[in-house]
């Protein structure tokens, strides 16, 4: 097998970009949530002008454990949702 055969297509790093930010919907807690949206953008910004197929793998092969990592704890801070909604959320409405 080729290193160009194991290369992640462009649709599959958009489609890991995408679950990310679906995860970062789930957290209860507006903090977290915009805390995990504005990490995934910066890094897929930071990772966008990687040319090295080697780096490529390996940043894809890091963001499909955060999203594994996410999916976890989506599910933990679901369980310890706050009861009081923070200020941001409240001057949304």
């Amino acid at each position: 097998m080729s290193a160009a055969a194991a290369l992640p297509t462009r649709s599959q790093i958009l489609n890991i970009f995408r679950s990310l930010l679906r995860v970062s919907r789930k957290f209860p807690d507006y903090n977290i949530r915009h805390y995990v949206n504005r990490r995934t953008t910066d890094a897929f910004r930071q990772n966008k002008t990687l040319t090295d197929p080697s780096a490529v793998a390996a940043a894809v092969a890091d963001a499909q454990s955060q999203l594994l990592i996410a999916e976890r704890q989506a599910i933990v801070y679901s369980l310890y949702a706050p009861k009081v909604k923070s200020i941001m959320e409240l001057h949304r409405n």
